[in-house]
């Protein structure tokens, strides 16, 4: 019997780490995917971004983070978290443990799994903030995000805090992970400002086109392979028969949510610009993939479906609004996230007889105004500081070479300059 215990303890627990493997490799999804939606002359400035925060992350998390979420027992009042920081020098959890069934799957693998979707969160608000955003400023306040600001609306829910008491169901995280980050990104892009150039004087909305679309496509497809180590390892356990079958229903429902956001935004986008817009069937995709986050272990194959193509439709009508109301957004993240994580959240209750709308609603309104508030104050108090915004000689030449001192095409611009 101690065999098969340990057995499924070594399994769960490389389960953990390939899960977390492909969260990881989103990253590079995210990576790819802004570089493809921002000009050519602000290319390296997003790579440095984004592999800046994502080590940043992991850092943050290892110093105090993972002890913010998950040492802190709920919480005071199961708000407030206990302050302690590091994780431990070795493992904690020894092989006695394992095979007398006390721990599931290796204390590491669960830290490894944990820290990487709070890069996800971060890597949110890289792409609401580009090409006018001052990359230090973001460094500093992806430091604030991951080692603070993250931790605390997630031990509220995953942590034991008071939404969990509340019956809050966020099985992956539309609202821990993708709101939240939607959130700390519209925050920023409110004190940040648009591009120039992107409004008009009567209100006029200016495309301004990426790069390298085949790039951005890439990315999407990275991340929705990487969306299968989101959700599904978030099952926590494939040891067992019915944990290895409550993974098959998530990778399922998780890519069929994906393709009906594709499917419904290019259709959309078709009804409304007489086009198929490939920006809009890109964040389509990640809607589908954020609605169904929330709850992809209880719906059929037709409702996830059906939730990741409502997914698809608000993001589109999402887009649109936000242009509307000159609030510039390059990637389409705060739309992808934010909009669709809130329809995910909700959609929880079409087939979850557990959740509940009170703890649904109570769940949306703490993380989006604790995460809201929180951020706009950092962002400000930078603001005053060192400043956020780019001068408009350095926006107007591209901020690889203000910011990094080099370009990501050098031969592709220097042919075209002469």
């Amino acid at each position: 019997m101690e065999d098969v215990i340990e057995l499924a303890y070594a399994l769960d627990t490389f389960y953990f780490l390939l899960s977390g493997a492909l969260v990881m490799w989103m990253a590079a999804g995210f990576t790819m995917l802004e570089a493809g939606m921002v000009r050519s002359k602000n290319t390296t400035e997003i790579l440095t971004k984004n592999v800046g925060l994502y080590s940043i992350a992991v850092i943050m998390y290892m110093l105090i983070g993972w002890n913010l979420m998950y040492e802190s027992d709920g919480g005071l009042f199961g708000l407030l978290p206990s302050f302690s920081f590091l994780l431990p020098a070795s493992e904690p959890f020894t092989a006695e443990m394992a095979r007398a069934g006390e721990v599931d799957a290796s204390y590491f693998s669960d830290f490894f799994f944990q820290v990487v979707f709070v890069a996800t969160a971060m890597s949110i608000v890289s792409g609401a903030v580009a090409e006018r955003m001052k990359l230090w400023a973001f460094l500093i306040f992806a430091v604030v995000l991951t080692g603070l600001i993250y931790p605390i609306q997630g031990l509220w829910s995953w942590g034991g805090g008071f939404l969990d008491e509340l019956g809050y169901s966020d099985y992956a995280g539309s609202g821990i992970v993708h709101m939240a980050g939607a959130s700390a990104a519209l925050a920023g892009v409110l004190l940040l400002g648009a591009r120039k150039g992107k409004y008009g004087p009567g209100g006029q909305v200016r495309a301004i086109p990426g790069a390298n679309l085949p790039l951005a496509a890439l990315g999407t497809f990275i991340l929705w392979l990487g969306w299968f180590g989101f959700n599904g390892g978030s099952e926590l356990s494939v040891s067992s028969a019915d944990a290895a079958n409550a993974v098959a229903t998530v990778f399922m429902n998780t890519n069929l949510a994906a393709a009906g956001g594709v499917i419904a935004s290019l259709l959309l986008a078709r009804a409304l610009f007489g086009k198929a817009d490939l920006t809009m069937a890109l964040n389509g995709a990640i809607a589908g993939l954020v609605s169904i986050t929330a709850g992809p272990d209880t719906p059929s194959p037709l409702l996830a479906a059906t939730i990741g193509g409502i997914g698809g439709v608000l993001v589109v009508f999402s887009i649109v609004a936000l242009d509307k109301l000159r609030i510039d957004d390059p990637v389409g993240a705060i739309s992808a996230h934010g909009t669709a994580g809130i329809w995910g959240v909700l959609a929880v209750l079409l087939s979850n007889d557990e959740a509940t709308v009170t703890g649904q609603l109570a769940g949306l309104g703490a993380i989006f105004g604790f995460v809201f508030i929180s951020s706009l104050i950092v962002w400000g108090v930078l603001k005053i500081t060192i400043g956020i915004r780019a001068s408009e000689e350095d926006e107007r030449n591209g901020l690889d070479v203000s910011e990094c001192g080099m370009e990501a095409y050098p031969d592709f611009t220097g042919a075209r300059a002469k």
